[in-house]
């Protein structure tokens, strides 16, 4: 379809309103039928989720899982898009996002919401490569619910509410970033038929004899010696504790100087 927009298009320059917002949490739910719940849908997709990866997640696939026609789907979730709001609703619940008192706490309950994120992640590896589609409706309960829990860790610590807002985003993009990265290896591993440890075995004394630097052999060979899911973990911790210093120092230089509102660095000056 051509995306160039004319004079003839609703959508664009002309006083026709916009088109209500599409979500399943906009509208009511129908009432039940006590063998086909919008529960038993949630969790015979995430099931199918789990098991086989969004590619394989369909109305039809859904469906036939369940024993029913499309039509009995349809009467609960109007389409795919709603399907995944809701999947991902239903994990986001399994997230742990302390709640804090203490301003000193900040760091540590960061520390264990990022964590959750990531182990959240790689216990559903379709979870990260669908947070930006639901991303378009920040509105189901969980998503509200960690979304405010997360937020209020933040402005606990001394951080306004604008920058804690950036400041949550930044972090979740990071964990969103890298444990995609790890859902995709381990997908992979898993469609090839190999452990990560057998792949190490395999591949892993080449990648360090092919390294043109001895050094880089010697972190290859570091890293082979370790238990692959360990050594993913100290990655992940790695990069973590890089934002969280950097939040730290950004907060310590607030909370000196007085300021009530964003932190002004040398290079936003």
């Amino acid at each position: 379809m051509d995306n160039d927009t004319d004079d003839s298009d609703p959508g664009f320059g002309s006083d026709s309103p916009a088109p209500p917002l599409a979500s399943v949490w906009t509208r009511p739910q129908r009432r039940q039928k006590e063998q086909l719940s919008r529960e038993r849908i949630v969790a015979e997709a995430i099931a199918l989720l789990d098991a086989d990866g969004i590619e394989a997640l369909s109305m039809r696939s859904l469906g036939q899982r369940l024993g029913a026609g499309a039509t009995s789907l349809y009467r609960h979730v109007a389409n795919k898009d709603e399907l995944i709001e809701l999947v991902v609703d239903e994990v986001y619940g399994e997230m742990d996002v302390p709640e804090v008192t203490d301003p000193a706490s900040w760091r540590l309950a960061l520390h264990i919401t990022a964590h959750s994120l990531r182990r959240t992640g790689l216990r559903h590896m379709w979870l990260m490569s669908v947070l930006g589609q639901v991303g378009l409706n920040y509105l189901g309960p969980n998503v509200v619910d960690v979304t405010r829990r997360g937020l209020a860790i933040m402005t606990t610590a001394g951080f306004d509410m604008q920058e804690a807002t950036k400041a949550m985003s930044s972090v979740s993009s990071y964990v969103i970033g890298i444990t995609s990265a790890e859902a995709g290896w381990l997908m992979a591993l898993r469609r090839q038929g190999y452990s990560e440890r057998e792949w190490y075995e395999k591949v892993g004394p080449q990648m360090a004899d092919s390294a043109i630097d001895p050094a880089l052999a010697e972190v290859y060979l570091e890293q082979l010696a370790k238990d692959p899911r360990e050594a993913r973990a100290e990655n992940f911790a790695y990069g973590l504790d890089l934002m969280l210093d950097s939040l730290q120092a950004r907060l310590t230089a607030k909370l000196a100087a007085g300021v009530t509102g964003p932190v002004e660095t040398a290079a936003s000056q």
